[in-house]
């Protein structure tokens, strides 16, 4: 486009979850002038959460977006410069590193620190989004403590719906588990688990028809898909686990992935396979998948950053 405007900047963050604001905290704190681009959902994934309360330093728990603007806040305090916008396209074929924001605006930067996270994949349900956050939930491990001696649902068939499936059945009286088709994706050692499970009843052949509640989860219809019955079950918590999807696109033919679009870096480190681009939080973990956890990556992406930056006389 002859009308793009271009700018160099140093370290780009691009995603601004736990990851890109602890990211541009330590560049900013290094005299790196990060600019952090927050992308389409400022705060990533935190801000559809309600209670957290397994971040250390809370003691009394913690509103996810309230979380957010309090790392948004340290790292402008700290001098990174925090702009919205969407990175739409990359060109990492060459240095400087390429970089489009809002399909306009080009920024050429001697770093990139991707952090662009990871979405839950839902399964479309109007009730399902109302009802985010009152009682619906697509981390187990975030929010299974809230429905501690309630009864829950849970929608999966592979690995990580087994692994929320058995982490609720030690806090809730009993967990209902729906399975679209007729057996599981996950393991075989996780099927025994799940299947032995004495408070964790399965449902075959079954797929979510409503979720039920005003003004929090009370219930879920469900559908049976071979004879297509429908049945009512009263619960309080109702849990997606079928899948993440990482926000990986605009980097592919340039970075390397695995076959779900995860970012692939060099055990122990941020760094990608191009020489400069450094990936941290969910776009690069499908394993935690905690905001801590995804902090702790952001810091590191700045420290790998930062000593790139200086072995190539740029920092």
């Amino acid at each position: 486009m002859s009308d793009t405007t271009i700018e160099k900047v140093h370290v780009l963050i691009i995603g601004s979850g736990p990851a890109g604001y602890t990211a541009a905290i330590y560049a900013a704190r290094a005299n790196m002038k990060p600019v952090l681009y927050q992308g389409i959902q400022p705060g990533g994934q935190l801000t559809i959460t309600t209670e957290v309360e397994n971040y250390p330093g809370y003691p009394d728990g913690i509103q996810g977006p309230e979380m957010m603007v309090h790392f948004e806040k340290q790292a402008a305090r700290m001098g990174a410069d925090i702009r919205y916008g969407l990175a739409t396209k990359v060109d990492f074929s060459t240095k400087p590193l390429k970089v489009w924001i809002d399909e306009e605006k080009e920024i050429h930067a001697d770093s990139v620190i991707i952090s662009t996270g990871a979405s839950a994949k839902w399964l479309g349900l109007e009730s399902e989004q109302r009802l985010n956050g009152f009682g619906v939930s697509a981390c187990a491990v975030c929010d299974g403590f809230f429905f501690k001696g309630k009864e829950v649902a849970i929608v999966g068939a592979g690995d990580t719906a087994a692994e929320e499936a058995l982490y609720l059945s030690k806090l809730c009286t009993t967990v209902h588990m729906f399975i679209r088709k007729d057996k599981m994706r996950a393991s075989k050692v996780m099927q025994e688990r799940v299947l032995n499970a004495p408070n964790i009843k399965v449902y075959w052949n079954t797929e979510t028809d409503e979720i039920l509640g005003e003004q929090k989860v009370s219930g879920v219809r469900i559908k049976n898909v071979v004879d297509g019955t429908t049945q009512e079950i009263p619960i309080s918590g109702f849990f997606v686990a079928i899948g993440h999807q990482p926000n990986s696109d605009i980097f592919k033919g340039f970075i390397d992935m695995d076959e779900t679009g995860y970012i692939l870096t060099q055990p122990g480190t941020t760094k990608t396979n191009i020489e400069g681009v450094f990936a941290a939080g969910d776009v690069q973990d499908k394993n935690y998948r905690q905001a801590v956890t995804a902090a702790g990556s952001g810091c590191m992406a700045a420290l790998d950053a930062e000593r790139y930056l200086t072995a190539k006389g740029l920092g």
